[in-house]
């Protein structure tokens, strides 16, 4: 039996060199091992898989240029069996596009990946290329990985699976000057096909969703699955309202969409929006206002299919959560902050957490204000002292404000001007770029990621005042039901976060003075921590890299069990790691969704050692850096 299970290993790694990781069955790691050839005997004589670990690579250096400059993978899955062996699994990357590719539509024409639209859906140009190229973004973010019971898309060898995939900004126009914010956001569908062999995936079509219908994107970064198999995106950085007549981004964003500086609405962003896909490979769009109008990212539903944890990536940031009235709805519910309640201060420090009820209401009917209402209907919101005791000083996006609400218009207030109304109310207002959010269900764990540790989270102005590292923090939050809000309210949740703390193991390392490459963190410990995602079957927490402390950003591994931290891809200097999509199972393969962007972003102070050599095979690879990947990790052994 043993050498007919060791012939079954050989083949399986020969044949599926470029295949990805199938789950673990439901007892993780106790599972058993088997033979992807076939063969009930073989199987029922395996050895008995013991556990799955990653062995990490070291960070890549200027010894080895071209690996600082591209995406790259030395890392293994390690499966240690009842019998005394160990069996290593080398990991790899496989891109599905470089954005600015021309790649296959729906209608069996092409279209450009990664190309901007207006609310006509005509494609954008920059003006300031002399072919007048169509704008394309450098810069993809979330994906979500999902299949649907009757696909309907033609020239699928194996079986349809869909990937979707937003775009959160273009850095720059070919003149050089920032794009940021000034394009209304992409977003796609991609067929893939999934070979039933292997389980590696193809593109098959792109297609580009219509988002006419909710006045377009803004800003959209990290997004999540669904539990009810949507893609649930993002909008970031909310407009303000309030001085949107001075806001010039905002005024090119609106030239950009609609063909006039004046048209867009400020209200009408800063959202949660929702896509479905369509069997025919297309999607449909919708915008859940009832949310909070927030710095959202990366919206983590619970298993109960109606509570929202949600990030939100601002400076005077608040831990926000969502309870939805329906299963499988978002378009009504209640939506709270938290009280940070402080219990210690060192390492990221840590509290109990109450929660302050914001409102109650639909989608619909805060569309309905937003359509309407301008800023003054709401609120006055001032920057200076107005020495008026009917105002109320607040911290706002790092720096005061004094406000006071409109009489009767407290529900507008909650819903469109979220995080001046959360701090009103007593909301902790001091996170700073609180991002990715995740859960690991069967521990009832929820984990965020505090990108950085500075200004509001260590002055008090928020009511919190930690110490901690500029280089983050992934924390992890215990949830419980039986909880109530701060009326007195039952919170209908058994999934509601109840207190608040660093992992130890997940905690970033600043550095007094920047290493040999220019590190300005501890290159071996994570750096201001961005995408997470959990993986129920493998037991590892995912964390990916949005840093100005390391030179090339870092995919890691974090075993909740062993505690044990692995790297497990670099992306290219410069570049973010988004994208992050762990998946258990699909059509018995899972997946690990990895994209970067901005390739070659360089900053002086972290790149000044390294630029001058990696700055023309950036460009080389990435089209003169206007170019970023869509993929996956592959490379991974077949489990059943």
């Amino acid at each position: 039996m043993t050498e007919s299970l060791d012939l079954s290993r050989r083949s399986i790694l020969k044949m599926l060199s470029s295949a990805p990781l199938l789950p673990l069955t439901a007892g993780g790691a106790a599972a058993t091992l088997l033979s992807a050839c076939g063969g009930g005997d073989t199987a029922a004589a395996a050895p008995q898989l013991l556990s799955v670990t990653f062995s990490g690579m070291s960070a890549p250096s200027l010894a080895d240029a071209a690996k600082m400059a591209t995406t790259t993978v030395a890392s293994t899955l390690n499966f240690t069996y009842s019998d005394g062996k160990t069996q290593p699994y080398a990991l790899s990357y496989q891109t599905f596009f470089i954005t600015g590719a021309t790649v296959p539509n729906q209608a069996g024409g092409t279209i450009l990946a990664g190309g901007y639209f207006d609310i006509n859906n005509q494609p954008i140009v920059d003006k300031t290329d002399a072919g007048q190229r169509q704008f394309f973004s450098d810069c993809p973010d979330g994906t979500s990985l999902l299949k649907l019971a009757a696909p309907t898309v033609a020239g699928i060898k194996g079986n349809t699976v869909f990937a979707v995939v937003q775009f959160e900004y273009a850095t720059r126009n070919v003149k050089g000057d920032s794009m940021y914010g000034m394009l209304p956001s992409p977003i796609a569908v991609l067929t893939l096909d999934q070979d039933k062999t292997t389980g590696a995936l193809t593109l098959v079509k792109y297609h580009n969703v219509n988002t006419s219908s909710v006045n377009g994107l803004w800003i959209t970064c990290g997004a999540s699955r669904s539990p009810w198999n949507t893609h649930l995106s993002s909008e970031e950085y909310e407009p303000d309202a309030t001085t949107i007549a001075s806001n010039t981004q905002f005024a090119n964003f609106s030239t950009n969409l609609f063909g006039d500086a004046t048209k867009a609405n400020p209200y009408h962003y800063g959202h949660m929006p929702e896509i479905t896909v369509n069997p025919d490979g297309s999607g449909s769009i919708k915008k859940h206002y009832c949310m909070g109008r927030i710095s959202h990212e990366l919206v983590q539903v619970m298993p109960d299919e109606r509570t929202a944890l949600m990030g939100d990536d601002a400076t005077n940031g608040g831990l926000f959560m969502f309870v939805a009235d329906k299963a499988q709805d978002l378009s009504s519910g209640t939506l709270y902050v938290a009280k940070w309640n402080q219990k210690t201060a060192e390492n990221g420090g840590s509290a109990t957490l109450s929660w302050i009820k914001l409102g109650s209401a639909t989608s619909a009917e805060i569309k309905a204000l937003a359509d309407t209402l301008k800023a003054s209907d709401i609120l006055s919101a001032k920057t200076s002292d107005p020495a008026d005791a009917s105002y109320t000083k607040i911290p706002f996006s790092g720096k005061s404000n004094w406000v006071k609400i409109v009489p009767g218009k407290e529900k507008a207030a909650a819903f469109l001007e979220t995080h001046r109304y959360a701090a009103l109310k007593g909301g902790s207002m001091g996170f700073t770029k609180m991002e990715g959010t995740t859960v690991n269900a069967k521990d009832k764990i929820a984990y965020s990621a505090m990108s950085y540790i500075n200004g509001a989270m260590k002055d008090g102005s928020g009511g919190i005042k930690i110490q901690g590292p500029s280089a983050g923090i992934v924390y992890a939050l215990n949830l419980k039901a039986g909880q109530v809000d701060d009326t007195g309210a039952a919170i209908n949740s058994e999934w509601v976060p109840v207190d608040m703390a660093a992992v130890p193991a997940l905690v970033g390392e600043d550095l007094a003075t920047p290493d040999a490459l220019g590190n300005l963190a501890n290159p071996d410990k994570i750096a201001n921590p961005d995408n997470i995602k959990f993986s129920e079957k493998l037991r590892t927490l995912f964390i990916g890299e949005d840093s100005g402390l390391h030179v090339n950003n870092f995919l890691w591994a974090y075993n909740v069990d062993t505690k044990a931290l692995s790297r497990v891809l670099s992306t290219p200097a410069g570049a973010e790691s988004t994208g992050l999509h762990a998946v258990d199972d699909m059509n018995g393969f899972a997946y690990i969704m990895s994209n970067f962007q901005h390739p070659g972003d360089w900053e002086a102070a972290l790149h000044g050692k390294v630029q001058a050599t990696l700055d023309p095979l950036i460009r080389a690879n990435y089209r003169d850096r206007f170019g970023a990947a869509v993929g996956y990790l592959t490379g991974l052994p077949t489990l059943s």
